[in-house]
C-alpha cells in the first residue's frame, strides 16, 4: 500500500481506540517509560537499567524526542546515575511507585507511605515530579485524591488496551489530570505491516508505554511470551521505525506534563 493510500484510509479508519483523527492534523504523542527491575515479578535484575536504559537514552537524544519516565524509588537509590542522566538530557522524572508493589493490594495507609516515600527519593534529584503511573496500571480510584495531597498532577494508570478500558479517554477526577495508555509495550514490536495499522487507528493523545528491560536481550528468560520476544535490538529498531512513522505524519512528541492539559482540555 503506498504511503498516500495508508495516510488516506487513517481518516476514517476506527478501532478500540475510537475515530482517529484527519492525517492533516498533528496528533499528540508521548513516549513513556516504567522504569523498574526487570521483568516484575519474574525477574529482580537490573538489566534494563544498566544496559538498556543507556540504549534507549542514546536514541531519543538521537531522534530529538523527549519522554517521560516513570521511576520507582527503588530504581532511584540503587542506579542514581541513571536517573540524573535522563534528567539532565531533559527527559521528565515521573512516579511509579517506592517499591513496584500494585497498589491494589494496599490499605490507603500503605499506599500514602509508598507514594511519599518515592516523591521524597525522586524530588532529590531537584526537578519537579507530578506524574505518575502505578505499577501494572493498578490504582485504585479511591486512591487518586492521594495524589494531589503528594504532589502529583496527572495520572496515567488506565489502559485503553486493557479490558473493559479500551473507550477510556483523558478526564478530570479529584483535581487530578488522568491520561491514559494508549497500547500494551509488545504492540510495538509485532511485525511492521500490523503495527502500522494498529498506529493507524489510535486517536489523539497517543500514549505508549516501555520498559528498559525490553530493549535487553530476555528472550532466553523465563517469562511471558509478550515480554520477551524481539526484545532488545528488534525493539530498539521497532521504537525508532515508530517515531518514524508517527514523525512523518506531523506528530508533535511530548512529556506528559505538557501532554496532560491539552488531553483533558480537549476532552472536556
Amino acid at each position: 500500500m503506498s504511503e498516500r493510500s495508508e495516510r488516506s484510509r487513517s481518516s476514517w479508519l476506527r478501532g478500540p481506540w475510537g475515530r482517529v483523527r484527519s492525517a492533516a492534523q498533528p496528533t499528540n504523542v508521548a513516549i513513556t517509560v516504567d522504569l523498574e527491575h526487570d521483568c516484575p515479578p519474574f525477574l529482580t535484575t537490573y538489566r534494563g537499567v544498566t544496559q538498556g536504559m543507556p540504549r534507549l537514552l542514546d536514541l531519543l537524544a538521537k531522534e530529538g524526542v523527549p519522554a517521560t519516565f516513570f521511576c520507582t524509588g527503588d530504581v532511584a537509590r540503587k542506579h542514581p546515575e541513571i536517573v540524573r542522566r535522563l534528567v539532565d538530557e531533559g527527559h521528565e522524572l515521573g512516579c511509579h511507585g517506592d517499591s513496584h508493589a500494585r497498589f491494589g493490594a494496599m490499605d490507603r495507609a500503605t499506599a500514602e507511605r509508598e507514594l511519599a516515600d518515592a516523591g521524597q527519593t525522586l524530588r532529590a534529584f531537584g526537578c519537579p515530579v507530578t506524574s505518575f503511573r502505578a505499577p501494572n496500571l493498578d490504582f485504585p480510584s479511591a486512591f487518586v485524591p492521594l495524589l494531589a495531597a503528594h504532589g502529583f498532577r496527572l495520572d496515567s494508570s488506565q489502559g485503553r488496551h486493557k479490558p473493559g478500558s479500551f473507550f477510556v479517554a483523558p478526564s478530570m477526577l479529584d483535581g487530578i489530570e488522568r491520561v491514559p495508555a494508549t497500547i500494551a509495550p509488545s504492540a510495538v514490536r509485532l511485525p511492521r505491516p500490523i503495527r502500522n495499522v494498529l498506529f493507524s487507528r489510535m486517536r489523539d493523545p497517543v500514549v505508549f508505554f516501555f520498559h528498559p528491560w525490553e530493549f535487553v536481550d530476555v528472550t532466553r528468560e523465563p517469562i511471558p511470551l509478550d515480554c520477551r520476544f524481539k526484545t532488545g535490538e528488534p525493539a530498539l529498531a521497532s521504537l525508532g521505525e515508530t517515531i518514524a512513522w508517527f514523525r512523518r505524519r506531523g506528530a508533535a512528541f511530548r512529556r506528559m506534563r505538557e501532554l496532560g492539559h491539552h488531553a483533558t482540555q480537549r476532552a472536556a
